[in-house]
């Protein structure tokens, strides 16, 4: 599992469904070395521009093809996207905490709704594939290959590192 490379978005605002590219200073040379020694076999990669442009990387560099799947979209925060998070009403933050699984933003998506989508792609999901997403599928995802329960208010895996699933430990 592949978290897309950082963009130029400043610190403190709220992106899902945004469609940002990597920022000026992404670097995939990190990524594919941690890479190096997976035997990949498919890639499969969110379709938005952060994840297709470090799959393309990856993809070129291993000679796989790149498959897109929305599947693997980050939550859709609706009129929340781009607002820095100090905008956005603090009891809308309390009640998304309060219900990470129920609550959705105006106009966006429940965690309910995220953790389906991943489910869908996780039961059709083969052995040797790297995926390349976001932080709220990835974690759905890695909670699912290793039988954990989904904690949707869990940390995320940090952006540009790489976690090879059942192996519980840090990204790299």
């Amino acid at each position: 599992m592949v978290r897309h490379l950082p963009t130029d978005m400043p610190p403190g605002h709220c992106y899902g469904r945004l469609d940002l590219s990597p920022g000026r200073m992404a670097e995939p040379a990190p990524v594919l070395a941690a890479l190096r020694s997976f035997p990949a076999a498919r890639l499969v990669s969110s379709p938005a521009r952060r994840c297709r442009a470090l799959a393309a990387a990856i993809g070129v560099a291993r000679g796989l093809p790149v498959v897109l799947d929305a599947r693997l979209l980050e939550l859709d925060f609706g009129a929340w996207e781009g607002l820095a998070w100090e905008a956005v009403p603090r009891p809308a933050l309390d009640e998304w905490a309060a219900d990470p699984w129920g609550f959705a933003p105006p106009g966006g998506e429940s965690g309910a709704g995220l953790v389906a989508r991943v489910r869908a792609f996780h039961a059709e999901l083969q052995a040797g594939t790297v995926v390349v997403s976001h932080g709220g599928p990835l974690k759905v995802l890695a909670a699912l290959l290793e039988g954990r329960a989904v904690d949707l208010l869990a940390p995320a895996q940090p952006m540009g590192t790489v976690r090879v699933a059942g192996q519980g430990g840090a990204p790299r």
